[in-house]
């Protein structure tokens, strides 16, 4: 009976030896697993922490209604700031002259000169006197062949009077050895390939001086070229004469743009437009001093149209500058320099892709100009690297407000610093 008492004990042992024995079978290779998981996990590369922006867009405080008239269509913009406002569809329509700005940028794009410098001399040909002798079109008079001008000079003619014939005559220089319409046709072709450049997807120029109807854009795309071209000494200082005297002419040239002698608007050019096709167009640059810095304003109008008989557009003309005031007034009225960040405000966080995210802070104040209720593009500068390790308070990134060259930007600081991802975060990481 004893014997039977033992076998049964050893019976019953035997299924906790068997689990013993598979536990002890087993337990090398799991801590063998668990260990080669563990040094992957913790050799695998961290993944590349991120810098987000809190917001994409940031709207001042407030709103201003500009004085836009019923019709056409119209953009002011501030070169830094971005858009000021938009009006009416921005559909493709005749420039008139306003199609000598982009002449003038092909120029000096592949001619630079300085503020003062006159540039290489230009010889007056057979069709640009013949041309100047045209009725119904803006033209330079009393040009002789054979006769040389500065390329400075033969600007101011172009802008200033507007000329036509000097518009063709550029354009066949600039060409060099092509001939006749030839000549003007390969310049036509630059024109074209500079709007694309500057993004002036709604532009096609089909001649250098804007007399022919199928030369048409957009308020919006003239602004990009205004804005570009702007940015040259020797442009700024031509389109802001009223008047100038060119030796060997027998009339000074006087431009039409009467907004240039009213000291209250601080307009310093670009361009008038008016014809038929067109009716009255202005692409306007003012300038108003806000604290330390002087922004450039810039605007377009085009489409401008009376009503009744308008030969060669003469009251269009008068419509577009009238209309044009009126806007110019009401943005440099509401042009102020404005707070969008104060020192401390969380602008954004580090995203360590690992699930967490710590807040990045204004490290200085920052004040923008514009005007009230207009849209400023926020975006980051990222570092070449984001560490996954800073103290509190370490620079990190560049916050922007506005767009292009003159946007403002303040340097951005980790609030509660950064540390190195735990054992515990880099183990249980599946990503």
């Amino acid at each position: 009976m004893g014997v039977e008492f033992a076998g049964g004990v050893d019976a019953a042992r035997a299924p906790r030896r068997r689990l013993v024995r598979r536990v002890a079978v087993w337990t090398a290779p799991v801590l063998l697993l668990a260990g080669a998981f563990t040094t992957v996990q913790m050799l695998r590369p961290l993944p590349v922490p991120e810098l987000v922006a809190a917001e994409s867009v940031h709207t001042l405080d407030g709103s201003l209604t500009l004085p836009w008239p019923a019709h056409g269509q119209g953009a002011v913009r501030i070169p830094g700031s971005g858009d000021i406002a938009t009006f009416g569809e921005q559909k493709p329509v005749p420039t008139a002259s306003v199609a000598k700005v982009m002449t003038a940028y092909v120029i000096l794009k592949g001619h630079p000169l300085g503020k003062t410098e006159a540039g290489p001399q230009i010889t007056v040909d057979a069709k640009a006197v013949a041309d100047g002798m045209a009725d119904n079109e803006s033209r330079v008079r009393g040009l002789v062949k054979g006769t040389k001008y500065s390329e400075q000079d033969m600007l101011k003619m172009l802008m200033i009077p507007s000329g036509n014939n000097i518009a063709r005559l550029l354009a066949r220089w600039d060409s060099g050895s092509a001939a006749g319409a030839d000549a003007e046709a390969a310049f036509v072709a630059k024109m074209n390939a500079a709007a694309a450049e500057l993004g002036m997807k709604d532009t096609t120029y089909t001649d250098p001086s804007g007399l022919d109807a199928g030369t048409v854009s957009t308020a919006v795309d003239q602004l990009k070229l205004a804005e570009a071209v702007m940015k040259s000494d020797a442009f700024r200082a031509i389109v802001s004469l009223q008047s100038a005297v060119i030796p060997g002419l027998a009339e000074p040239l006087v431009n039409n743009n009467t907004l240039l002698s009213d000291r209250s608007l601080s307009v310093m050019g670009v361009k008038t437009g008016s014809s038929t096709p067109a009716g009255g167009a202005l692409v306007w640059a003012s300038y108003k001093s806000v604290g330390d810095d002087t922004p450039l304003i810039l605007g377009a109008l085009m489409e401008q149209r009376v009503d009744g008989p308008d030969p060669n557009a003469v009251r269009s003309l008068a419509l577009v500058l009238a209309n044009s005031r009126k806007v110019i007034e009401s943005v440099r009225k509401g042009l102020a320099s404005t707070p969008v960040l104060r020192k401390g405000d969380v602008v954004g966080y580090v995203d360590d892709k690992l699930g967490r995210r710590t807040p990045l802070v204004a490290a200085e104040d920052l004040n923008v100009i514009g005007v009230p209720g207009q849209r400023l593009a926020v975006s980051l500068e990222v570092p070449a690297a984001v560490p996954h390790s800073a103290r509190p308070g370490a620079l990190l990134g560049v916050l922007k407000v506005g767009e292009g060259e003159g946007a403002k930007s303040v340097p951005l600081e980790v609030r509660d610093g950064l540390a190195e991802p735990s054992f515990g975060t880099r183990l249980s990481r599946l990503g």
